[in-house]
């Protein structure tokens, strides 16, 4: 992941020598060469992607720099909040990636002590889901977590509510249910006090008003007050991500072109499933 830029583009080399100095390890040399089970971590993945996604960035800037001069808004998907915050010149690298790493290791605590999960329901609407989880609760956490497209609704919860969950989605009208290979039930009261944590390294944080619009993932909309942005960063910890409402805000709002930045492309998977006609770009790492 990113070994290309890495290897070609000064820029994104530069990006992750300064991330070594901030973190204190070589990040390059996990993403290249792992081992996968540790960069899996929540603790060294969330640095990982915010690096890379921004070294994607400069390549786009190398390659296109009439296009990220013209961009006029963006936004990013929970973790990718945080790079489309930067681009958008609400707070320097360095102090968004120290963020992002004690958002990663606050939240990989929380996972660990309450271990919980996530699976994607595909085929029914965010009412029907909302159902099913009201069905199979039974006192325990669940709710949903990612409002991606439609027909895709990701659901996040303790381990044995995710499990009947998915046993009976099928049975209720969805297509599939698709346990997510992540660390644990991400955007849910379970993720306290990450919370809390995240606060406390926001506080630390300098914030400026952004440059262009960045579009929260709480309740799909730009926010001007670097303090209101402050406090939607930390409820983003533990509230849902809206991400099709958010992309049907920037569709009202004009936009037609969007370039998906960061390892996959999977938000132009979602963007089509939203709007077949939305053009997207992929920027390779």
């Amino acid at each position: 992941m990113g070994k290309r830029l890495f290897e070609s583009l000064p820029a994104a080399r530069r990006l992750y020598e300064r991330a070594a100095e901030v973190l204190g390890y070589d990040l390059a040399k996990l993403c290249f060469e792992g081992p996968a089970e540790e960069l899996d971590s929540t603790v060294y993945s969330q640095p990982a992607i915010f690096v890379t996604s921004l070294a994607a960035l400069e390549s786009l800037r190398a390659e296109s720099p009439d296009v990220v001069l013209a961009c006029e808004a963006t936004a990013g998907l929970s973790l990718g909040e945080y790079t489309a915050m930067v681009f958008a010149g609400v707070m320097d690298f360095e102090e968004g990636l120290t963020v992002v790493q004690r958002r990663g290791t606050a939240m990989q605590q929380a996972a660990d002590a309450t271990p919980g999960g996530m699976v994607s329901i595909l085929g029914l609407e965010r009412v029907e889901v909302e159902s099913l989880c009201e069905e199979v609760r039974n006192g325990e956490t669940l709710k949903i977590a990612n409002l991606l497209c439609p027909g895709n609704v990701v659901i996040s919860g303790s381990l044995g509510a995710c499990e009947r969950a998915a046993e009976i989605a099928e049975s209720r009208g969805a297509m599939k249910a698709v346990p997510l290979a992540v660390a644990g039930a991400f955007h849910t009261e379970i993720m306290r006090p990450a919370d809390r944590q995240c606060a406390e390294a926001l506080s630390q944080v300098t914030m400026q008003k952004p440059r262009i619009p960045v579009i929260s993932n709480v309740d799909a909309l730009p926010h001007d007050d670097p303090e209101e942005i402050r406090q939607i960063l930390i409820r983003q910890i533990l509230q849902a991500v809206r991400w099709e409402d958010s992309m049907r805000y920037l569709m009202q709002q004009g936009f037609d072109q969007f370039y998906e930045v960061g390892p996959g492309r999977v938000l132009r998977g979602l963007l089509r499933r939203i709007d077949r006609k939305m053009s997207c770009q992929c920027v390779e790492v």
